[in-house]
């Protein structure tokens, strides 16, 4: 029997980008949704989004912003982060935040591996790097993660796969369109896919929040807050 898993990852609240990522999958028979984590931060639609992925089933591995949510802590690194995530604490439903507390620190799927950040550092690693040495030592063929929100697929001399599924709701690699992957377990097959969806929509609504234009300006240049183009290089 054909089975199709759908990897998903950095969704950041972003409901417009998952609308049309999941009218994109169902030209494929997906049976099954892995979010690699990040649900949450960044833009306003924290429990719409919530509500999508469960209604699929949808297996979520905890990423750093998730974690942000869980523990009512704030990101170390990013004040404009912290600004999004207080918007989000002040509205996610108790089920919701609760679905949230549940997700996995990582998931093995036969000879494939999954996690938010790294293997060293499941929530919050980057691995902007990527080596075939990295990953000595773990027994997996493929191996999936998020958090840089590139997208990238990269095939070892030992025969390793590392992906990237790249962002949903953030994409860092210069598109702006929403990205994410197809994995066939079985043939091993990996497709990346791209989608355009309404970013306008996003825009609109947090303006109406009361957020600054530098806030989602990234938005329509597939880059970080503030401008810089992501890149994960192999070596």
């Amino acid at each position: 029997m054909h089975f199709l898993i759908a990897v998903l990852s950095d969704i950041h609240g972003n409901l417009p980008a998952l609308e049309s990522v999941m009218r994109d999958m169902e030209a494929f028979g997906v049976n099954k949704v892995i979010s690699l984590g990040d649900v949450s931060g960044y833009y306003p639609f924290i429990n719409e989004v919530i509500e999508i992925l469960k209604s699929k089933n949808t297996v979520n591995l905890i990423g750093n912003h998730d974690r942000y949510i869980i523990d009512n802590t704030d990101c170390p690194r990013s004040t404009s982060a912290n600004l999004c995530l207080a918007y989000q604490k002040s509205v996610i439903g108790d089920e919701n935040r609760q679905w949230l507390a549940s997700s996995r620190q990582n998931l093995q799927v036969g000879d494939a591996s999954f996690v938010h950040g790294g293997w060293n550092d499941n929530e919050d690693e980057y691995l902007y790097f990527v080596s075939e040495k990295y990953f000595d030592g773990h027994s997996a063929k493929y191996f999936f993660c998020g958090h840089t929100h590139v997208q990238k697929h990269f095939t070892f001399s030992n025969g390793k796969h590392f992906i990237n599924p790249g962002s949903v709701g953030q994409p860092r690699d210069g598109l702006n369109s929403a990205a994410y992957a197809l994995f066939d377990p079985e043939s091993g097959e990996i497709t990346l896919r791209r989608v355009v969806y309404d970013i306008d929509k996003v825009a609109n609504k947090m303006r109406s929040l009361g957020f600054e234009e530098k806030f989602f300006e990234n938005l329509y240049s597939g880059t970080r807050i503030g401008g810089k183009i992501d890149t994960i290089i192999v070596g």
